[in-house]
């Protein structure tokens, strides 16, 4: 599902939390159960590359923002979280499969709007 705000933005509703890119700046939200919710603010300009696993209808997929000086986050090996980052990491969001298309548009839109 993507959804454009009135400012051009776009949204995608990720795996306890969501992910929202205006032109300049990605917001990664992550809601965690019992907890407030965190955002994480990237600028565009700052990204170093982006990772999209796209989700099956058995496995969820993820999104990643690469920054400079932070390295990537490695892929979980566990079984419930198996193929993607951990949700501690702040510059990715696991997806559903239904999420796919609305997440590939918001890597291009970031991939595009950073170089």
């Amino acid at each position: 599902m993507t959804t454009y705000s009135s400012g051009g933005g776009m949204d995608v509703k990720g795996v306890q939390g969501s992910i929202s890119f205006d032109g300049e700046w990605v917001t990664i939200t992550k809601k965690e159960i019992g907890q407030q919710d965190r955002q994480f603010r990237i600028r565009a300009a700052e990204i170093t590359g982006t990772r999209l696993k796209p989700g099956t209808r058995l496995y969820h997929g993820y999104v990643q923002f690469l920054l400079p000086g932070s390295p990537a986050a490695t892929e979980s090996k566990s079984l419930l979280t198996g193929g993607r980052p951990p949700q501690s990491d702040p510059h990715s969001l696991s997806i559903r499969h239904s999420a796919n298309g609305a997440a590939e548009k918001l890597v291009a839109a970031v991939e595009q709007a950073r170089g």
